[in-house]
């Protein structure tokens, strides 16, 4: 099955970008597991002469991912642009000094470094009309671990139908066939967004495995609170609920992408942005 999805993605990606007059994209290279399933999946579906990978480091991000991100592009043979965001967030906290004073430093923070990576993703798409492609797995857009305008900016998602669990097979299957292209080292590192300092995905989400057990119960089989309640933590499975069905208005404006799952965001799911029904 991992074979058959990881060539499903092949097959989008490249019928997307050719079809709409794409024959070059570019994607945000973190280090991470995520961007390096997408940057394989999209050297093998156009050719790496025509995939540009972006690493973009800012003060959190840790030498093992800047190192990561130009091991993977040297294996895959795909060209790496290195664009650091240090000074433009530095500006960008400067001039917002005075609109923000009196506030803590939190998310708002946190997210302008993503709009920054989204900003320059998509300067460099409409310089030399490169494709960008997102990186966000089911599982964070599920429950909205993503930032609208920021890492969701894009044209093509090429992995929004992928639960992150999936995501280490697919990339563990590229490994056994074509000889550990993607580096060890980003599939046991820790998830994380680097977003500010130490900082993990386990500190806002329960571990991946339990999360998408949950998520295909929700989103795919569609089991509701009580029946999913009776194997689980009942506090633990509404606040998922509420996570996965406040994060619909960021759904809507995320790009289109390829389906391989019973039930994908987009057609297949048909939740009202506003309503007041909660379950009990």
């Amino acid at each position: 099955q991992d074979e058959r999805i990881y060539r499903a993605l092949v097959l989008g990606t490249r019928d997307y970008a050719k079809k709409n007059g794409f024959q070059k994209a570019v994607l945000g290279l973190s280090g991470g597991i995520d961007s390096a399933l997408v940057a394989a999946v999209a050297t093998d579906a156009l050719g790496k002469e025509n995939v540009i990978g972006v690493t973009m480091p800012s003060r959190y991000t840790s030498q093992g991912t800047k190192k990561d991100a130009r091991k993977l592009a040297g294996n895959l043979g795909i060209r790496l642009i290195e664009a650091p965001i240090e000074k433009m967030f530095k500006v960008y906290l400067n001039e917002l000094k005075g609109l923000w004073r009196g506030t803590k430093a939190g998310l708002a923070e946190e997210n302008l470094q993503a709009r920054i990576r989204g900003n320059i993703l998509m300067a460099l798409s409409n310089k030399f009309g490169w494709l960008v492609l997102t990186t966000g797995n089911k599982s964070e857009v599920a429950v909205g671990y993503c930032t609208l305008y920021g890492d969701m900016t894009g044209g093509f998602a090429v992995i929004k139908d992928v639960p992150k669990t999936k995501i280490y097979d697919l990339a563990r299957l590229k490994n056994a066939r074509e000889g550990n292209m993607i580096p060890a080292s980003i599939l046991k590192r820790a998830p994380t967004a680097e977003l500010k300092a130490h900082q993990k995905d386990q500190d806002s989400l329960p571990p991946y495995g339990l999360l998408d057990e949950m998520l295909k119960e929700y989103v795919e089989h569609r089991w509701p609170l009580a029946k999913m309640a009776r194997r689980r933590d009942r506090a633990l499975i509404k606040n998922i609920i509420g996570m996965v069905d406040r994060s619909e208005y960021k759904r809507r404006q995320a790009p289109p992408g390829i389906k391989i799952t019973p039930r994908a965001f987009g057609k297949d799911w048909r939740l009202p942005i506003t309503n007041c029904y909660k379950e009990r």
